[in-house]
């Protein structure tokens, strides 16, 4: 299926989603989120196969968030309604990401703005090349961090860290981001897809449904009691013990080799 402003193939199985607006920073527009839409559905329903998500940017950069232009527009020529804006496009893009069957990791090059930040701080590895930067900008523009970022960043950093970042509009480069937790990885910007890709492949031949758990038991912990944390990992055990996967696993611990999963 061919977009305009994105852009999703699979290579050895894994879907590689490059936001395709490079003129622009890869800024979202209204179009770009109905492709977004339509592109992680098709993951979701399994019309296009694949074990793991690698979101990146075309151009020089990740996303500069949303496109100003694009979002003000309004027929009468009023201000935007941005909670609408919000419920129709960011929210469920964030929501589909999160519910995603699948590890999602996002390799990062350039500028990683507003709610192109939310979106890479919605995936499980984030990978930066070292001419990344962060930037929470909403404040410069008189608004308040939207698609998640007041959920994500918080837990990330910590309040402190994510006031900075919100209220002084403070850019991070990569390294920084990743002394304050949420960078996984900073590489060289050359090697960046490479090695984005390398992880994302070890994702792919993991064992999927293991790691889905995982993104669901990681996802509930920071509201979770310790007690319903327990339970939670006993009911994913108790699934996780009677999976092709496991069975796979102990069998090549017991014969010495490496294990290959099938994602069941």
């Amino acid at each position: 299926m061919e977009y305009e402003f994105i852009s999703l193939e699979v290579k050895d199985e894994v879907a590689v989603l490059t936001f395709n607006r490079p003129d622009a920073l890869n800024a979202l527009t209204q179009t770009m989120h109905e492709e977004l839409r339509s592109a992680l559905g098709r993951l979701m329903t399994g019309k296009l196969t694949a074990r793991c998500l690698l979101i990146t940017g075309a151009g020089r950069g990740f996303s500069a968030g949303a496109d100003l232009v694009d979002t003000l527009s309004t027929p009468d020529g009023g201000p935007p309604d941005l909670g609408e804006v919000l419920e129709r496009d960011y929210n469920p893009l964030v929501t589909m990401l999160s519910n995603l069957e699948m590890p999602v990791v996002a390799a990062v090059n350039g500028p990683c703005a507003g709610a192109g930040m939310s979106l890479a701080l919605a995936c499980d590895i984030v990978i930066a090349g070292r001419s990344a930067s962060f930037f929470q900008a909403f404040a410069n523009v008189g608004l308040v961090p939207d698609a998640g970022s007041s959920f994500f960043l918080p837990r990330l950093t910590g309040r402190i860290r994510a006031a900075r970042m919100m209220m002084l509009a403070e850019k991070i480069p990569a390294e920084q981001a990743l002394e304050w937790g949420f960078v996984s990885y900073v590489v060289d910007d050359d090697a960046l897809l490479d090695e984005a890709m390398k992880i994302a492949g070890k994702l792919a031949n993991g064992p999927t449904a293991s790691l889905v758990s995982i993104r669901r038991m990681l996802q509930a912990a920071e509201s979770n009691s310790l007690d319903e944390q327990l339970e939670m990992e006993r009911q994913l055990q108790q699934k996780a013990g009677y999976g092709e996967d496991f069975a796979e696993g102990v069998k090549a611990f017991r014969e010495k080799r490496k294990p290959v999963f099938k994602g069941r």
